[in-house]
Parts: structure tokens; sequence; C-alpha cells
């Protein structure tokens, strides 16, 4: 690709795409990113991007349903504007929950997003720890899938936590959890839970051995934080001595923070795919960036070289 590197950025996250352009040493493009008065969203990109390689940075975390309607008009404006390449970087991607029905007469929310993002015009998706890796495969485009674990086992590796398990919230979740396991040498347990209803969390059963050990619950996302809070509560009624949690997407419900304040979780670890605020430190939550990775992976989309590295 001969063209410009250049990075643009809704409203999603401009902080992250902040990050990403700094260590890109780049400057993040100049955009009207808004809405009228009839509160219908308003596009206009202020820089010549003719020829050139774009990257637009934006998650569709809430209010999902605004964020990517920005996502989708400034791919359609890039485009337009005689782009070269449009990547659409979504650290987050919404609705990845609806991937596959689960009853009678209920939409594939991911397929159709990812067709609408096709169709907008995106030539590739650059994005990290989907909920479900399958999503991969409703695009039409190619996809980078990129993984915070390397970044998050070493965030707890730096701990020095003593004999540590790691621990998968559900059955779906166990070779997230034994890879994180395998990066930091720890044990493994698996926690078995149903869904009565969304966004509901029962805990039924636990296999593996927490006792006078340390665990940690590995997760792709918090949202209402039912799942941690619950899990957490059984490790500790099973003997574990301490409970830490480590997810990529901190999306939080309203009272997902105060609820996760007053669990027996020790500390809950991040990454900013999703903008954080201030009084999340209160209760007891970190926040890791992950702006060095899609920095890099976005440098070697542009040269054209392999993201295999990235894995290691």
């Amino acid at each position: 690709m001969d063209g410009r590197l250049l990075v643009f950025s809704g409203n999603a996250n401009v902080e992250l795409a902040s990050e990403i352009a700094a260590d890109l040493n780049v400057n993040l493009g100049r955009a009207l990113v808004g809405s009228f008065k009839n509160g219908e969203t308003r596009v206009k990109i202020e820089d010549n991007v003719r020829g050139c390689d774009v990257f637009v940075v934006q998650p569709t975390c809430p209010p999902v349903n605004h964020h990517l309607m920005e996502l989708l008009l400034m791919i359609d404006a890039l485009r337009r504007a005689s782009a070269a390449r449009v990547t659409a970087v979504i650290p987050y991607y919404g609705y990845a929950k609806q991937e596959k029905k689960t009853a009678g007469r209920e939409p594939i929310s991911a397929k159709l997003v990812a067709n609408l993002i096709c169709t907008a015009g995106a030539d590739r998706i650059l994005t990290i720890d989907l909920h479900a890796p399958a999503i991969e495969g409703f695009f039409d485009v190619p996809v980078d899938h990129l993984q915070a674990a390397p970044l998050l086992a070493g965030y707890m590796s730096s701990l020095h936590i003593p004999d540590p398990v790691i621990v998968s919230p559900d059955a779906g979740g166990v070779g997230r959890a034994n890879r994180f396991r395998e990066r930091i040498g720890a044990g493994l347990a698996i926690l078995a839970k149903q869904r009565p209803e969304p966004d509901t969390a029962e805990m039924l059963e636990m296999v593996g051995e927490v006792e006078g050990r340390t665990a940690i619950i590995v997760d792709d996302m918090i949202s209402t934080g039912g799942t941690l809070i619950e899990a957490a509560a059984m490790l500790r009624e099973r003997g574990a001595k301490e409970v830490y949690a480590v997810a990529t997407h901190g999306v939080f419900s309203p009272d997902a923070v105060a609820s996760i304040g007053q669990s027996r979780l020790v500390e809950t670890i991040v990454t900013n795919t999703i903008p954080q605020h201030d009084n999340h430190q209160q209760a007891r939550i970190s926040v890791i960036s992950v702006a060095p990775l899609f920095a890099e992976a976005i440098m070697r989309i542009h040269k054209d070289l392999s993201l295999s590295v990235l894995f290691s």
C-alpha cells in the first residue's frame, strides 16, 4: 500500500484512538462526527484521504446503535472520498452475544452488523477478543483478530502470585482459560453455570481444586458483573485464598461497578477497548491499554507484514 497512513476516530473511544495515533507517530485525522438537530448522525471528513490507507477506530460500545451508525457513515464517507483502503478498527464488537439463535424467531444480530459494515465499504476488519470466534466468518472481508491475553497475563505475572489457579466461569471459556493458564504457569478450574434469563447467571458446580490458592477468573467481557460476583463467592466458599478477575472488555452496565466494589474480588483487570471512568478505581478495577498492540497491528497491516508475531 503506497498511500499515506491515516487514523480517524468516531466518538466511541477518542482517547484510545489518540493513543494509537501517538504510538504510530501520526496526527489523528480531522473529522466532524456529531448530530443534526433532528438527531440524525452527521459525518464530514475534513482531511484529504484520496489514495490513503485509512484506519477508523470505533468500538461499538454503549450507546451501541449510535456508535455503530457513526462507524458506518464514516466508512461510507471515506469510500466516497476515494480512500485507497478503509480498515474498520473495532476494539469492541457490539451485538457479539447474539451470534446464534437460542430460540425461535430471533435474529442473528452479529451477522447483520457484519453485513452492514461490509456494505458500508470496509475493506478489512481489525478487532480483539470477539465474544465468539465464529463471528470472523460473518465477514466477507479479511479479519485480523487480536488477543489481549499476552497483555493481561503479563500484568498478572507481574503480581508474582504464588500457586495461582486459572478459573473459567463457564464451559464455553475453557479454551480461553487454558491458554491463559499456559502463559503464566498455573492450574485450571472450571465452573458450570446456567442463564435462566438474559444477563442473569447462576453458578451450579465446579471442577478443579482451589483450596488455599489464589483464583484468577478469566473471561472475555464483563457486563452486569453477575457471573464474576457469583463465581468469586463460590470460589471463596470452596477455600480460595483470594480471587482476581481479568477480562478484555469492561462493558459495565449501570449497577455493575457498585456490585463489583462490594464483591469479594481483590482486583478486576480490564483493557481500554471501552472507555472507563475514574470511579472504577473505587471498585478496585484496573485498566490496561491495548493502544500499543493496535498500533503495531495497524503498522503491520499498512506495510503488508505478518501479524503472527503479535500472538506469541
